[in-house]
């Protein structure tokens, strides 16, 4: 559903009703407070746009990744810790280290002069069947050293990949290719946010991570063959193969060595560059803590390791590339092994050439077989194609995947909803709020700005409604950078003041000048109030086009945040606007959103604990379900959200502070209406049809 039609026809213009200037203007809102209004000779401030925003965030990222490694002890002492958060961001905060059978299967064996083929699956997640090839040399004396080959996007890997496995069978290297969950012989889904599936951050998924465990669990494979010697084993691949190899090493202490090809690239890159808007949602994580892929390197290190890109690769920006070097290299060689990084640059596009692939080799050969030979001395993969193997020969599930294959539902497996709080009493209540809003704050909220500018309210201008006495425009700095707005709508002449206040969200797809919110502001109501209205960005003065939406939502994840977080704390700052302001009570304000700004208002009220209500026209269900394909419509989703909560037990948690439904309460927000019934007053959960009959506790 797009957002205007989630807006109830019949808006309220601003400006419809505007002082004529023939008529005196209304006496000043704030004749007290002068240094809160502009000067005639003071300019207004501007909001930068948010592409610069995004931008300055991801530099900030990229440039702070390995601030904490200043020294060799302090890598050793934060290893540990890092390793952990980099599982949790890739989906997995408590993976197992008992870990499932593999149950390997070998399905056919292709027998070659030097080498043999072993058709095989495993099983690396329970139902979850990775089908791969098996290349072992002939002749072995002994162990020989191994490399797990993660492959790219490309369809039919194991035959547009052989080459490369083929030849590290040649070179006597016992070579594991597993076929990816996106283009594997049963095709699982790698894209979700870019097809809508923003609900993917809030369950904390990346299907970069379950191809991080299926190489990890192809290692545990290599380990177990009788013809590896497991201190000897590598990993390599290109593309999304690429940046397996920085994911798996990453996680995985075993890997003595890694080559990344055509997988490498700073956050500030992807953003500032828009290369996010071609990446596939496997090449990042969800990015809790803020890392860019140099953070990656970091837990490689002091490993040896290959970093290979393409000086015109549109997906992994060649400059984007070089920094990740260099700032690895300082590690290194602050580790004192600044030998064991090695960079090169291919002169073509994304993908490899000769000189990429005879480098990884010969990178091969010198770290896990103690051979110094140059690229050209080893010699490229052979591409004759009567030398080819066929899908045919080379397909595992000859008679189709295994009964119960989860490769398809992974996504969906992999999520298992928070439980409902086991709470019985007002204090129960309050000590899961207090558990739930620490965790919302380390994982989810972690984007908010760690000190706060100041507020700096200024009354822009006022102006006269002939009913509903005076309004004016006010602005504040919710962050660096975003000098926002909001309105007063209407506040009666004859109002004691300070007054009680209601504030709106402004939804996105609003025009200026319009709100459309009377019902949601209680304009029904007689109830003497402030009824106001602020603009989250993305709303009012600095709403974008929403064809830049699904760029602004992945962009802004990467990086750390997302657009539905960023507008809770746009909340949380123009409630402290609102009650700088000199005609509003401070202690009597009350918050309204609507259809996705409802879901906002849910997170503002669980983190300001001074509202004395909430309103609540039409809140989405959950969090748990996809946008649109293109990224327009209701941006909801927050990082790791829905591991710790969801909209329905947001309401519930507030109790006892008074909530408005109008319209329909979703099924979903059953639990809440139960904790309101059973606890009682002072809590109160109301259901109307609009305001007219509110009256305020």
């Amino acid at each position: 559903m797009r957002r205007r039609e989630l807006l109830k026809a019949g808006v309220w213009g601003l400006g419809a009703g505007l002082v004529d200037p023939a008529r005196s203007l209304p006496a000043p809102l704030s004749p007290d407070l002068p240094d809160s209004r502009l000067e005639e000779t003071e300019e207004q401030q501007y909001s930068i746009s948010i592409r610069e925003y995004l931008s300055r965030e991801a530099l900030k990222v990229t440039t702070n990744s390995l601030a904490d490694y200043p020294d060799a002890e302090a890598f050793r002492r934060l290893a540990p810790e890092r390793r952990r958060q980099f599982w949790e961001m890739m989906g997995f905060p408590e993976f197992p280290e008992k870990r499932p059978p593999l149950n390997v299967k070998v399905t056919g064996v292709i027998d070659r002069p030097q080498y043999r083929i072993e058709k095989l699956y495993y099983e690396s997640l329970p139902k979850l069947y990775v089908d791969a090839n098996l290349y072992v040399p002939k002749n072995l004396q002994g162990k020989a050293p191994a490399v797990l080959y993660v492959c790219g996007h490309e369809e039919h890997q194991k035959v547009t990949y052989q080459g490369h496995a083929r030849k590290f069978a040649e070179l006597g290297f016992v070579c594991l290719l597993i076929e990816t969950l996106y283009r594997g012989e049963v095709l699982g889904d790698h894209d979700g946010p870019r097809v809508g599936k923003f609900h993917w951050y809030s369950r904390g998924y990346t299907s970069g991570g379950i191809e991080m465990v299926n190489g990890i669990r192809g290692i545990d494979l290599l380990v177990e063959r009788p013809e590896v010697d497991a201190q000897r084993i590598g990993v390599t691949g290109m593309s999304g193969g690429g940046m397996y190899s920085w994911y798996i090493p990453a996680a995985d202490e075993r890997p003595r060595i890694a080559a990344a090809v055509c997988g490498t690239a700073s956050v500030a890159s992807h953003v500032a560059n828009r290369a996010v808007d071609r990446n596939c949602d496997c090449m990042w994580w969800v990015n809790s803590y803020h890392w860019d892929q140099a953070g990656l390197g970091a837990l490689i290190a002091p490993r040896p390791f290959l970093i290979i890109s393409s000086r015109l690769d549109q997906y992994f920006v060649i400059q984007g590339a070089r920094d990740v070097y260099r700032q690895l290299k300082r590690l290194y060689t602050t580790l004192g092994v600044a030998d064991h990084l090695n960079w090169q640059e291919s002169p073509g596009e994304h993908g490899y050439d000769k000189v990429s692939r005879t480098t990884v080799f010969s990178w091969f050969l010198k770290h896990l077989q103690g051979k110094n030979l140059s690229p050209e001395e080893v010699g490229d993969i052979d591409q004759l194609p009567e030398h080819q193997e066929s899908w045919d020969t080379l397909r595992v599930f000859v008679n189709g995947p295994p009964p119960g294959d989860c490769v398809r539902t992974i996504h969906d497996d992999r999520f298992v909803p928070p439980d409902l709080p086991q709470t019985s009493t007002a204090g129960t209540i309050a000590e899961e709020r207090r558990r739930v809003v620490e965790k919302l704050r380390d994982k989810t909220f972690r984007g908010f700005p760690q000190t706060a500018p100041p507020l700096d309210v200024k009354l822009e201008y006022d102006y006269e409604f002939w009913e509903d006495g005076a309004g004016c425009r006010f602005s504040f700095t919710s962050e660096e950078g975003w000098r926002l707005h909001g309105y007063l709508v209407s506040l009666p002449k004859t109002t004691p003041r300070p007054a009680p206040a209601i504030v709106g969200l402004r939804n996105p797809g609003v025009p200026m000048g319009l709100f459309g919110e009377d019902q949601l502001l209680g304009r029904e109501s007689a109830e003497p109030v402030a009824r106001l209205v602020i603009e989250p960005r993305g709303t009012g003065d600095t709403a974008w086009g929403e064809e830049l939406d699904m760029h602004v939502r992945r962009a802004s994840a990467w990086s750390g945040r997302t657009l539905a977080s960023m507008r809770v704390y746009d909340t949380l700052r123009g409630l402290q606007a609102v009650r700088h302001l000199p005609f509003v009570d401070a202690k009597q304000v009350v918050l309204a959103g609507r259809g996705e700004m409802a879901a906002v208002a849910l997170y503002a009220a669980l983190l300001d604990v001074n509202l004395r209500a909430l309103i609540l026209d039409s809140p989405p269900a959950t969090q748990n379900a996809p946008s649109e394909r293109d990224g327009r419509g209701p941006a909801i989703e927050m990082l790791n959200c829905l591991r710790i909560t969801d909209l329905a037990q947001i309401s519930g948690l507030l109790y006892p502070m008074e909530q408005v439904f109008l319209g329909q309460i979703p099924l979903t927000f059953a639990w809440a209406e139960e904790v309101y019934d059973r606890l009682g007053p002072p809590g109160k959960l109301l259901k109307l049809r609009d305001l007219s009959a509110w009256q305020p506790s």
